[in-house]
């Protein structure tokens, strides 16, 4: 059975002392049930990872780059990451795609290289509104996965984690059903089916996108929702609760 995992990304929030203290918030949040993790910004890894030592929390980044090191200004390596105590790195972001040119192809170059050096990644996947209202949604969704999983084996495959972040969800406060959630889950998991088998069935799918404690539940209790990767209300309290709705 796929363990569910539960990602609070952070994005460009808080300062070393405030992550500090929000990681002081929340490092009693009840990891017994479902994997956690705080991605947070670059700056604050060091500091949040000496906050959640020992505690069963995981500690993510939000970007790397896909070369070891060299000269690359404003860049981090994955192994620095490694170095600094980081487990799981998001990538792909639609934030990231959409101010700062990433593409499928860098995706899969980032996904590869952190596999490399044992990071988890958590890809990022989804449609935006237009694409959604124009009915090319999963269209868009499966180009995405095939292109982000494009040279990588069945073994890599299952150490990866995908997100679901629908982009007209996403900060919006507007959240996709837990029955449309469900079913692009589903899609993606049938295109997993096609390229690896089996080996589907162990990969985790989050879906994000407004989550929040009275919603999670719902949406988690979806065949094919492992879990969320949650935005605004990882930044609060309130991420507890969504943790708690875990089954």
């Amino acid at each position: 059975m796929r363990k569910k995992i539960v990602a609070g990304n952070w994005k460009m929030n808080k300062t070393p002392s405030e992550a500090i203290e929000l990681a002081k918030l929340l490092k009693d949040s009840d990891t017994s049930k479902c994997d956690v993790v705080f991605c947070v910004p670059a700056i604050d890894i060091i500091p949040v990872g000496e906050v959640i030592k020992g505690t069963g929390i995981g500690l993510g980044a939000q970007n790397m780059y896909f070369e070891d090191e060299g000269a690359y200004t404003g860049e981090i390596s994955p192994k620095m990451l490694v170095d600094a105590g980081v487990s799981y790195v998001i990538i792909g972001h639609s934030e990231r795609r959409q101010y700062f040119a990433e593409t499928d192809e860098s995706v899969n170059k980032k996904i590869k290289k952190a596999l490399e050096y044992k990071l988890i990644p958590i890809v990022c996947v989804g449609e935006a509104l237009e694409e959604r209202e124009k009915g090319i949604a999963f269209e868009k969704i499966r180009m995405q996965v095939k292109l982000a999983f494009e040279g990588i084996s069945a073994a890599d495959a299952e150490k990866i984690i995908i997100a679901y972040e629908p982009i007209w969800a996403i900060g919006t406060g507007k959240v996709a059903t837990d029955d449309q959630a469900q079913e692009v889950c589903k899609e993606i998991r049938n295109v997993l089916n096609e390229l690896y088998g089996g080996v589907s069935e162990n990969i985790r799918i989050q879906y994000g996108g407004s989550v929040n404690g009275k919603n999670a539940a719902g949406l988690f209790a979806m065949a094919d929702i492992d879990g969320g990767l949650i935005g605004g209300a990882s930044l609060k309290d309130e991420f507890k609760d969504i943790i708690a709705s875990v089954k």
